[in-house]
């Protein structure tokens, strides 16, 4: 199968959590460090989004593999909840790039894995023996921040209060498995199942 790259091609236009939203769960009422906890609540959603394997907001993904699975294979996508897959291209065995024709897959946007198959009677084509010859272009997340799951956005908040109040990476004298246990407690039921 060879190696797997996931990357983002379009960042999400909101957070999920507001500025306001993270001041009135930290009880901070000045504005001096806005720009300080935005970076948090920022810093905070892609580290549920990556612990999940999820996209938060909206946000468009590509996945680079270096060639097709088996002829009948699932290619599983990295981030969910799958919304779209924009296109499927590769580099065919005389080195120009192609698009497979969207009626050669279907695209699974019901599961938590974010499957893209191949269709009945179709095969996936030859791609050339070559690092990143099959790339998968795709839209992930729940949609606008009002779509999001609630406890989604406490996970956040928890984590963006936890780094406003501890700004160092040790924190003498304290338990830090409990923050970690009730986030990841909360953040449970959107984790990604593993990849078959």
């Amino acid at each position: 199968m060879g190696q797997i790259v996931e990357e983002p091609v379009t960042a999400p236009a909101t957070e999920p959590v507001t500025a306001a939203e993270a001041k009135a769960h930290m009880r901070v009422s000045i504005s001096d460090d806005d720009t300080l906890i935005d970076g948090l609540v920022a810093a905070a959603r892609q580290w549920v989004e990556d612990w999940c394997g999820i996209a938060i907001i909206t946000q468009t993904w590509k996945q680079r593999r270096d060639s097709f699975p088996e002829s009948d294979g699932t290619i599983e996508l990295g981030r969910t909840p799958l919304q779209s897959v924009t296109h499927v291209k590769y580099v065919d065995t005389d080195g120009v790039e192609q698009t497979v024709n969207a009626d050669d897959y279907v695209v699974d946007t019901d599961t938590r894995k974010g499957n893209v198959d191949v269709a009945y009677d179709a095969t996936w084509p030859t791609a050339r023996s070559q690092l990143n010859a099959v790339y998968t272009t795709y839209v992930a997340g729940f949609g606008a921040a009002a779509a999001v799951p609630e406890p989604i956005k406490l996970a956040i908040k928890m984590l963006a209060a936890h780094w406003y109040e501890h700004r160092e990476t040790v924190v003498v004298g304290t338990i830090a498995t409990s923050l970690q246990f009730a986030i990841e407690s909360i953040l449970t039921p959107w984790k990604r199942t593993e990849q078959a």
